[in-house]
């Protein structure tokens, strides 16, 4: 059975603020990658660490970013790249009951009666 919703959580250890990063044109790059659904960007609280929570379509497509895009933006911003990948797919009921908006709301199964 293969995963069809994989979360990444990336950090990279910089010696850059965020506001000093060109977000505008690493999002248009990013969105180039396959599979690649989403992204929250995350900065780091009291040091200089830049990352993000981004959804998959599969480990497949997670794994070659992390190994080939994210490795190489680390390298050019002359950081240390830490990366895990989680399975979205086992944990769906667990984040629909908290609302998490990487979740659409099911469809209620409840009859439709007639007035």
């Amino acid at each position: 059975m293969s995963i069809k919703k994989v979360f990444l959580y990336a950090e990279i250890q910089v010696g850059i603020p965020f506001t000093k990063i060109d977000w505008p044109a690493i999002n248009v790059a990013m969105k180039k990658n396959p599979g690649l659904k989403s992204k929250t960007w995350l900065s780091g609280l009291n040091n200089h660490s830049i990352g993000g929570f981004y959804e998959f379509d599969s480990v497949a497509n997670a794994r070659a970013y992390a190994e080939g895009y994210l490795a190489e933006a680390a390298k050019q911003l002359g950081g240390t790249l830490s990366v895990k990948l989680f399975d979205g797919d086992v944990t769906e009921d667990a984040n629909r009951g908290m609302s998490s908006p990487y979740y659409a709301k099911k469809a209620s199964k409840q009859p439709v009666t007639a007035s």
